[in-house]
C-alpha cells in the first residue's frame, strides 16, 4: 500500500500515511476544507439543521416562547 498524499510505502505507526508530515498534511487538509463531498451549496444564512426542529423549539429541544426567548415551561 502506498501513502495517498506522497505515494511512498507505508509505514505501519502511520498507517495509511507513510510519516507523521503526511498525516499532518491530511489532516490540515480536512481542517481547511480541502475534503468535500459534492452537492448543492447551502443558502447563506440557511441552518440545514434548524430544517429539521419541530417549529417553535430552539436547538436545546426547549420551548420558545412568543418572544423568542424561552416559555418557562419545562419539558
Amino acid at each position: 500500500m502506498s501513502c495517498p498524499i506522497c505515494g511512498k510505502d507505508t509505514d505501519p505507526r502511520y498507517r495509511p500515511f507513510c510519516s507523521r508530515r503526511c498525516a499532518d498534511i491530511d489532516l490540515g487538509r480536512w481542517l481547511k476544507g480541502g475534503y468535500v463531498l459534492p452537492g448543492d451549496a447551502a443558502e447563506d444564512g440557511a441552518d440545514p439543521l434548524a430544517e429539521d426542529l419541530p417549529s417553535g423549539q430552539d436547538m436545546s429541544g426547549q420551548d420558545r416562547g412568543p418572544s423568542g426567548g424561552p416559555s418557562g415551561r419545562l419539558n
